[in-house]
Order: C-alpha cells, then structure tokens, then sequence
C-alpha cells in the first residue's frame, strides 16, 4: 500500500490538478476507440535495398489500398497508378514531371490536382490518429500549412475560399515540389503504425548498410535478430571467428565493397596477406556470385582474399569448438581429419576425396594455429571492425531496437525455430554448464549476446562473444535450427549427400496444432488467439509449398527476398500487413528497379492472401498499448479520487 501511495504521489507531479487528471482520463478512454494502427512484417531481407525499401514505401499495398478507398470510380487507373508513384518516390517523380513539362501554366495546374489529391489522401491515412499524433508527424517546414489543409473541410462554404487560398499561394511561391514532398512522405508515414522486422537484415545482397540507415530514421520499429545479424553483431563486438564469417560470405557474394565503402573497413591487410600467400595457389573453388554491379576486374583478387579469409575462418571456428566442448560441435572440426598426402578428408565414419587441399597456411600436425601472419591479420581487421563508427552505430540499434524474439498485440514473433526433439518437447540446450529449453533459452542467449557486446567484466565479455557464433552457426541455436553449417563440405567434398543440414524437429512439426499451442502457452500467449511469425527459412512455392501452417496460427513470411533464393521459391518473398481489419499475406514478385517504377509507374506484382479477418474493427483498446493505456486510466482515477476525497492535495493551482 505504501508503494502504490508513493507512486500517486510521483503520478501527482505529472498531473497536479484535478482538472489535469481528468482531461488525461478522458484523452486516454477517447484514444482507446480509435482504429488499431497497421503493423507491417518483413524478414530475410538479405541486403536487397531497392526491393525493401519499395515495400517499406508502398506498405505492402497499404497505400495503394488507401487510394482506392478515397477516390474509388472518381480516378482512373493510369492516375491512381501516377499518384501512387508520386506518394512512393516523389523527389524523382516531381523531377521528370518538371523535366517533361515545358508550359509553366500547365505545370501549376498539374501542382494544383496533385496538392488536391495528396491533401485528400493524407486526411485518409491520418483520421485513425490523434491531432497530437499527426501533429507531432508533421514536417516542421509545413506543419502549420498541412495542419490547416487536413483540419479544414474545403467543402464548407465559409472556408473554401481559404482553403484555396493556401494552396493557390504555395503553387505561386514557388513551393509546391516542398509542399508535395512533405505531404507524401506524411503519407508514408502515416499508413503503416508500426513496422517488424523478423530478422537477417544482412548479407547476400548489396545494401545492408543502406537498410540499416533507413531502420535506424524509422518511426516505429523493432527487430527480431536471424543469425546473418547475429554474426555481424558478433564480429562488432570483435569475436573474431564472426569477423571471419562476415568477411568470407561478403566475399562469397561480390560484397566486399559493403564492408569497404559502406563501412570503412580496411581489408587492404587482407588483400596483401592473401596475394603474397595464394598468389599461386589453386583458388577454382571460391568463386564469386556477384550481381550486375560487380567489377569482374577484382575477381581475381576476391578470389584469393576468398580462400585465404575461409581457411582462417575454419581455423578460428577449430580453436573455438575446442575451447567449447559444452557447445557440442566437435563434428565441425574437419581440417585435423583432412588426409593431404591421400587428398582425402574423414567426416563422421566415412573417408571422402576432396577437391582441394593446397592450403599453404595449414600445418596438418597443429591445424587450427593461425600463422604469424595470419594472426597480424585478424588482429588489424579485428580492430578495423570495432572502431568502424557506422557499424557499431548500426549494432547498438540493433540492440536497442532488437531481441531474439518479441511479443506483441497476440503474435509471438522469431527468426528461425523453438529448439524441439522428434516429439515435439522442447529441447534442453547446455548454455555454460546450465540447461535451457523453450523461452528460457532465448531469454539466456540475449542475455549473454548483450554482455558480448555490453559487458565491463572481460570474461563475461568473452563468454557473450563467443556465444554470439554460437547463436550463427550452433546445432541447438533458435536462429539457425539445423545440425550443422556445412560450409567445409560444401567448398571441399564432391559428394552433395555431405553438404545436407538437416533441420531441427521444429520444421516437422509446424502443422501440429499441440506443439504450436505448446510453444504460445511457453511464452505466455492464449493460443486460441495468437499467431507466431516466423522467418528464416524460405517457402518454396515452386514445390506447393504454403506459408500459412497449422490452420493459420504460424505464418512464415520469408519467400525469397534475396535474390539468390528467388529461383528456387519462385517468388520475391512475402510480407505481413496486420490492420484494423484482420491480417493478410502480401505476395510479391521480384522488383525490377526502383527506376523501372518510376519511369514506368509501375510497382510491385503483389496477390494478397486474408489470413484472418477481424470479428468486429479491432480498436486501440484491443492492442498491447491500449491495456497499458488502461492501467494508467485506472492509476489516474485513483489518483482523482484522492484529491476529491481530500488524501491528495492539488498543486499549481
């Protein structure tokens, strides 16, 4: 009782009158019947910037659903396609009107139609907000301006004459192309509330820096890490096996410009170590998949920078592995089973030739001892890697915004799996001599990726560090959920019946409605009305595969965002849009350019799939935020009735 007295009285400070605990009270209930705002869901976008950063734009779909709310018969396709363009790159788009269109009367008639429609849509997306909300939405350059164009009703009589006059007055000061700006990024923001990301933000494609910008300007956002951001959280940390792994699949993918330009980490140690050491050494196997933007004049030396940074990373994995027998991973230590006078190589109870063993740097009596040289070179990269200010700017938002999974408004969120045996149990995981399973397990290795990164005791340190590779690459790890990386046998061995991962129980078992009740109840959800989101792992639709498991209550929304994965899903990848309304799964297919859409007006082919449409329009009062919003409104009564029944005093009055 004490407790709750102190926090009135610290409630009492922020609200010192009756009169300010009341109209709270009644700003607060209001807000509650307002329409739940749209949560957008992405995951494994894999560096594909252009493609993300068209969804993010376009919502899904959400904005062109708007448009078609609003103006319905009254625009015809070509213009709703035109307006639709204009409200997802409007810079660009006002550029080649202005350059297409010589007669300046034109022109600002032009002005006029688009300011019309776009003040027309923003009244749209902005009436499930509060003014205080849009307000503080608002570009500070035209936050009176748009403030009076959204509020006004043009059709009253007494106003219209204003109401033109505003716009008359920004088209004839020239600052119509401003105005349209701002109102169409106001647009965009306002139509998606929230947005999720459920993981692997990083590699494969060419712009996870770039991501990473936008994400970290984003109005509202969180992240559930994968395992391609756990490692790159790793190698920022300076776990130098994550440092290696990094490196290596950016070489592998043409990418290394990401870590040179995008981060401004020198691999010029690198590149000397590795043509003074492979420069004659076979370097056929660690070819590039590199995309139109490559310059085919590096692949030489990628090539060898390539096996040069994979043969360390093996050995650094090597020294890890022993320094973990608890991680139970002894399989993955393959180079001391290589037989280089026979060119073979022993894994498990079988002897298989290999395709290369010319490794000048590997001393088959001690394997996985760096040289000399080698060490220097992890050493200056390891530095490199920890004071590039951008990537660790990049990783404390990772932090900030992310975890290993999130609950939220009845959706269980993760990248990956919830570690299983073959019956559907949860699987215990040693984790420094403690045994973990379900949500604990999660709750102890982001407890440990925080210390990796945060912890002021060097051995706690440590202990994080190393468990951020785990969480990459570990048999037992919720974001990867296979047996094994089969990096080693995918380079080396011929025979593909090697380069198997297989996937843990979980993805057996995602149409077993006990086990997926199982896992809601786990982390505290009621499973008649929850769903989990999951990523990681692509749906190919190619093979009939659906997204939509156990009845609709798990949806895996990776479809092939990544390029690499788009031949064998057959699809761009799937987004989530949940609303006001219901959810529903957006299908796209691959996104041409950002160019192509705008000089073409064109956007992503998407076909939407309803998941699950709501009893009655879901209400803020329905979200995690509006049972927040309930308990402070019960607080403040009681607050309210401490000061009329005397126990309170007002102040400031």
């Amino acid at each position: 009782m004490q407790e709750y007295d102190y926090y009135l009285r610290s409630l009492s400070k922020q609200f010192p009158t009756i009169a300010d605990a009341a109209t709270e009270i009644i700003n607060l209930q209001a807000i509650l019947s307002l329409p739940k705002g749209t949560e957008h869901f992405l995951t494994d976008i894999h560096g594909e910037w252009e493609q993300f950063n068209h969804v993010l734009k376009n919502g899904s779909g959400s904005v062109k659903r708007k448009i078609d709310e609003e103006f319905g018969n009254t625009l015809s396709a070509r213009d709703k396609r035109s307006l639709a363009t204009l409200i997802y790159y409007p810079r660009e788009k006002l550029e080649l009107v202005i350059r297409q269109e010589q007669d300046q009367e034109l022109l600002e008639d032009w002005y006029k139609i688009t300011l019309h429609r776009l003040v027309q849509m923003t009244k749209r997306v902005s009436s499930k907000y509060t003014r205080s909300k849009v307000r503080k939405a608002l570009p500070q350059d035209f936050s009176y301006v748009i403030e009076e164009l959204i509020t006004e009703k043009e059709e009253i009589q007494d106003k219209e004459k204003y109401y033109n006059e505003i716009l008359h007055t920004i088209i004839r000061i020239g600052r119509a192309p401003q105005c349209i700006v701002a109102l169409c990024d106001l647009i965009q923001r306002l139509v998606v509330d929230h947005l999720h990301i459920v993981g692997d933000i990083y590699d494969r494609g060419e712009g996870p820096h770039l991501i990473m910008d936008t994400l970290s300007r984003y109005h509202s956002v969180d992240i559930q890490w994968g395992n391609h951001d756990i490692v790159w959280m790793g190698a920022a940390s300076g776990q130098t096996a994550c440092i290696a792994s990094v490196i290596r699949v950016s070489a592998r993918y043409g990418n290394l410009d990401i870590l040179e330009e995008g981060y401004g980490i020198n691999l010029i140690p690198l590149a000397t170590f590795a043509l003074r050491v492979y420069g004659n050494t076979d370097c056929s196997l660690f070819s590039i998949k590199y995309g139109s933007a490559y310059d085919t004049r590096d692949l030489q030396l990628d090539m060898k920078m390539h096996k040069a940074i994979a043969i360390i990373q093996m050995k650094l994995e090597g020294q890890l592995i022993l320094r973990h027998p608890e991680f139970e991973m002894q399989d993955r230590l393959l180079l001391d089973k290589v037989d280089f006078e026979n060119r073979t190589v022993r894994i498990k109870d079988a002897v298989y030739p290999m395709k290369d063993t010319d490794f000048p740097t590997v001393d088959p009596a001690d394997p996985y001892r760096l040289t000399e040289e080698e060490e220097l070179v992890v050493e200056r990269l390891r530095h490199a890697f920890v004071h590039s200010e951008k990537l660790q700017r990049h990783v404390r938002f990772l932090f900030s915004k992310g975890s290993l999974y999130k609950v939220h408004n009845s959706n269980l969120l993760y990248h990956g799996c919830v570690p299983l045996d073959e019956k559907g149990n949860f699987k215990e995981v040693s984790v420094y001599g403690q045994r973990y399973s379900g949500k604990a397990l999660y709750d102890v290795l982001e407890m440990y990726a925080r210390k990796g990164y945060y912890s002021k005791d060097r051995e706690e340190r440590e202990k994080g560090k190393d468990i951020m590779w785990y969480i990459w690459t570990g048999p037992n790890s919720p974001v990867f959920g296979k047996d094994k990386m089969a990096t080693f046998e995918r380079y080396f061995v011929e025979d593909k019946e090697t380069h198997r991962e297989t996937k843990n129980a979980y993805y057996s078992l995602l149409d077993n409605e006990e086990v997926i009740n199982r896992i809601l109840r786990e982390f505290g959800l009621d499973e008649n009305h929850s769903h989990i989101v999951n990523g990681h792992v692509p749906v190919e639709l190619k093979k009939g595969q659906s997204p939509i498991k156990c009845g609709g209550k798990l949806l895996v929304i990776d479809g092939g965002f990544s390029k690499a994965y788009q031949d064998k899903t057959g699809i761009a990848g799937y987004t989530l849009v949940a609303n006001s309304h219901g959810m529903n799964l957006v299908e796209h297919m691959p996104f041409e350019s950002a160019e192509a859409a705008i000089r073409d007006e064109s956007d992503i082919v998407s076909d939407t799939i309803i998941v699950e449409t709501a009893p009655h329009r879901l209400r803020v009062e329905d979200t995690d935020i509006g049972r927040e919003l309930k308990e402070t409104i019960a607080h403040l009564e009681k607050l309210l009735e401490a000061y009329m029944n005397g126990q309170m005093i007002e102040k400031g009055i």
